[in-house]
């Protein structure tokens, strides 16, 4: 059996879509339709990994909409939504050029260069599409100065060094921001 850090979310079950079991697929893949390309997919439902596997999909209105084999009517759908959609790492290729996957940075501490102290911000809890950059929603730690969410833009700018082996990020950010 894997292990639950072997897996990296792909996309997200949003709600129920119609009344023959469809869902509502938020996909966090490039282009977003990618995410059916990756098979199978898990999800944790009742502290199980368990796998399922959309037998048909569709682009609807700006996103995505599929229906999941064994589920035929809107209940048995509105059951999975909020559910995140996982894929076996192993799956992605490799990427070049320092850029990174979104589940390689999820939960580095992020710590922002002052002089030559650095100050931890806290841990990267989460992303945000916003069409122009990717943003870090950093939420702060215990042993951070406070416990506030920072939304840092993953951009040259403010980012200085992703370094995955030492768990850690370093930007350019006023920790007072």
């Amino acid at each position: 059996m894997e292990k639950p850090d072997n897996y990296a979310v792909v996309a997200r079950i949003t709600g129920a879509h119609g009344i023959k079991g469809w869902v509502k697929v938020h996909s966090y893949t490039q282009p977003a339709e990618n995410v059916f390309s990756y098979k199978p997919w898990r999800v944790k439902l009742d502290g199980r990994w368990q796998e399922i596997e959309a037998d048909s999909f569709r682009a609807q209105g700006k996103g995505n909409v599929a229906h999941l084999c064994g589920i035929d009517d809107r209940n048995e759908a509105e059951a999975l939504s909020g559910l995140d959609i996982c894929v076996l790492r192993e799956q992605f290729d490799a990427l070049e050029g320092g850029d990174h996957y979104w589940y390689q940075l999820q939960g580095l501490k992020v710590f922002s260069v002052d002089g030559d102290s650095r100050v931890l911000l806290g841990e990267v809890a989460g992303f945000l599409e916003t069409g122009a950059n990717d943003v870090l929603v950093v939420k702060g730690v215990t042993d951070s100065i406070d416990q506030k969410e920072r939304l840092i833009p993953y951009v040259d700018q403010f980012l200085l060094k992703v370094d995955t082996d030492a768990g850690e990020i370093l930007v350019d950010w006023d920790p007072e921001f």
